[in-house]
């Protein structure tokens, strides 16, 4: 029988979160590559652009935010420039 600090996952760095209500840190392993364990955010997120679930029509993507924005920004631009 192994003793039981023989195992990798004894050894591995330990979550940097702590608790709300005691301050005792999580004593969950971390993901690889990460300072925190699964639960407390490693890898978390949602898919974006066509891959998310609640993808319509595009209208509110990243890149069609900057382009209005940018549009926004040339129109006043034009209009400062004109008067």
């Amino acid at each position: 029988m192994a003793k039981v600090d023989e195992y990798p996952m004894h050894s591995a760095p330990r979550c940097a979160a702590r608790s709300k209500r005691t301050g005792k840190p999580c004593r969950n392993p971390a993901v690889k590559g990460w300072s925190v364990c699964r639960m407390h955010g490693a890898r978390g997120g949602s898919m974006s652009g066509k891959d998310c679930p609640a993808y319509k029509h595009g209208g509110r993507t990243k890149e069609a935010e900057q382009l209005r924005k940018l549009s926004n920004d040339l129109a006043r631009l034009m209009r400062e420039f004109g008067s």
